[in-house]
């Protein structure tokens, strides 16, 4: 008998995909919005996009068990619809890359005694290697760094718990009681950190069904909201909100952070520790992002899975981030909000639609339904566009932005 895989296992595939280097954005991005805020930011995020990638798979469950997100779309709501999806997909792709590239060689420059430019290209010339490799490499280099970013994670984060000053995280220190305008510029970064929707599908094959895939997207959801809080609470416990503003004025760029929080950390092991988790988790990312994006074009484009058609696909994938990233280092927070806005077309709205097409076909009422019915529908669509609006708005200026 044929033993059906751990839930466990399933939720922390979903979690893995979402706590990556977003997670290095969110401090900066709830520096407004402050703790309760930023959790209930959080909060909010989370069960909006557990919903949609529930309806996911509601789409998914009339299709053969290998069926993909492209072939949905685009057998659903047509090739028009499908083709500016995967313009979106392809987008989040590039701009994550961007963000790593420009921080890793921020961070990188003062190991390496070089220019942050020089370094961000020796960043993409080698870690980019196991990704042209194979699937196989990516496999054993992320074994090893999440084994990194788990045993930092947990130095680091233990040393800044310990430390919490109630004073600082609940921000009495301040005058300040106006918190939650601010937290509307958060949710694009916040959207970015449960960005796990593309492998729905991988769930419900893993699986053979859509009942335990929604539970596996639940678990790992609430995985990565439950460390998404630990980490908040041990940086907004520890570093002021006043400090912050170095950091934002940075573009919310890593390094920067870890200098603020360099400054009020005590203790050299905490320091390095979580030097350690934030240089392993951009690391983590990149490779992940760029393998899912190096996957996409291969199929997009039709290159051949031969050393040629590898090396194609590896400039397709990794040579239009590193350009902008040479040519315009805009800050981290700043490029992880740009992703948060295009992220919700495939995280939010697609889905939606998706599920109200299913539902509207002769076969809508059988098996597996997200939660809701169409009320849920129109707010997770509501919740997607709100988001990108807000990213927009405070582009323009026209929401409220701390400054420190």
């Amino acid at each position: 008998m044929n033993k059906s895989p751990s839930l466990i296992g399933g939720a922390c595939i979903i979690a893995s995909v979402c706590v990556g280097a977003g997670m290095l954005g969110l401090p900066s991005a709830g520096a407004g919005a402050w703790t309760v805020w930023s959790l209930l930011a959080i909060t909010v995020t989370m069960i909006v996009m557990t919903i949609s990638g529930w309806m996911l798979l509601e789409a998914f469950k009339n299709y053969d068990l290998k069926v993909s997100f492209d072939t949905v779309t685009k057998d659903l709501l047509g090739s028009k619809i499908n083709l500016f999806n995967n313009i979106t997909v392809y987008f989040v792709g590039g701009i994550l890359l961007y963000a790593y590239i420009t921080s890793s060689g921020l961070i990188l420059k003062d190991v390496l005694g070089v220019n942050d430019k020089l370094a961000s290209i020796f960043f993409v010339l080698i870690f980019s290697t196991f990704v042209w490799h194979s699937t196989r490499a990516v496999d054993r280099i992320s074994v090893v760094l999440i084994a990194f970013m788990v045993l930092s994670f947990i130095f680091g984060v233990s040393g800044l718990a310990v430390n919490v000053d109630m004073s600082v995280l609940l921000d009495t220190i301040s005058a300040e009681n106006n918190y939650a305008p601010y937290a509307m510029a958060m949710l694009p970064v916040a959207l970015t950190s449960f960005g796990y929707h593309h492998s729905v599908s991988s769930m419900r094959a893993y699986y053979g069904c859509e009942s335990q895939a929604k539970k596996a997207i639940l678990g790992g959801t609430v995985i990565a909201s439950i460390l998404y809080f630990v980490w908040l609470i041990s940086i907004f416990g520890n570093l002021p909100r006043a400090n912050f503003g170095p950091v934002i004025e940075q573009g919310g760029n890593v390094d920067a952070l870890l200098t603020a929080l360099g400054s009020v950390i005590e203790s050299d092991r905490v320091a390095n520790a979580i030097n350690t988790f934030s240089m392993a988790a951009i690391l983590s990312s990149f490779i992940g992002v760029g393998l899912g994006l190096f996957d996409f074009l291969a199929d997009f484009f039709k290159f051949e899975d031969t050393r040629q058609g590898r090396a194609k696909t590896w400039l397709a994938t990794f040579l239009p981030p590193l350009i902008f990233s040479l040519l315009f280092p805009f800050g981290f927070v700043i490029a992880i909000g740009y992703a948060g806005a295009a992220a919700t077309v495939w995280a939010c709205i697609i889905p939606a639609m998706l599920a109200k097409k299913t539902r509207d076909g002769e076969k809508g009422s059988e098996g597996f339904r997200a939660p809701g019915g169409t009320v849920m529908i129109y707010l997770v669509i509501g919740f997607g566009v709100l988001t990108a609006v807000f990213h927009f708005l405070s582009m323009l200026g026209m929401l409220p932005m701390f400054t420190g």
